[in-house]
């Protein structure tokens, strides 16, 4: 079931709410985006999403695959703190338009809530993001 969430950059700039349903689990992936930025995700669609405060304050990173026959995402960065608290995305064939939200930019979720929710591991390296890596262990 989806709850209502609020969340912040590190410095506060930025705030956006959203629906999220820790039940349908957080997602961790090693393509070399998120295995760099260490980005865990949970999906709001963009009904379930909005920017609350800052939007001025966000900067963005275009990523096309070129895997995606359909799709792109632009990952938004607070242009102070330099934290990202989410992206923003469209795939076709995935949920159409949605956001990404970095379960670590959550206000006020304790972490029982998000122990509780299962993770889900995508081989993003392989662009097999249905099937789990090898080996999860440094993820």
């Amino acid at each position: 079931m989806k709850k209502p969430y609020r969340g912040s950059c590190h410095c506060g700039a930025v705030a956006f709410e959203c629906q999220l349903d820790f039940a349908e689990g957080i997602r961790r992936c090693n393509c070399s985006f998120c295995a760099k930025t260490r980005m865990q995700k949970s999906f709001a669609l963009r009904d379930e999403f909005a920017i609350t405060k800052g939007k001025e304050a966000l900067t963005s990173y275009r990523a096309v695959p070129s895997n995606w026959r359909e799709g792109d995402v632009d990952h938004y960065f607070c242009s102070r703190c330099g934290v990202r608290p989410f992206s923003r995305g469209y795939l076709k064939d995935f949920l159409g338009h949605f956001y990404a939200v970095n379960v670590a930019c959550l206000d006020g979720v304790s972490d029982e809530e998000l122990g509780a929710a299962p993770i889900t591991y995508e081989n993003g390296r392989h662009d097999d993001y249905e099937n789990p890596p090898a080996d999860i262990r440094f993820m």
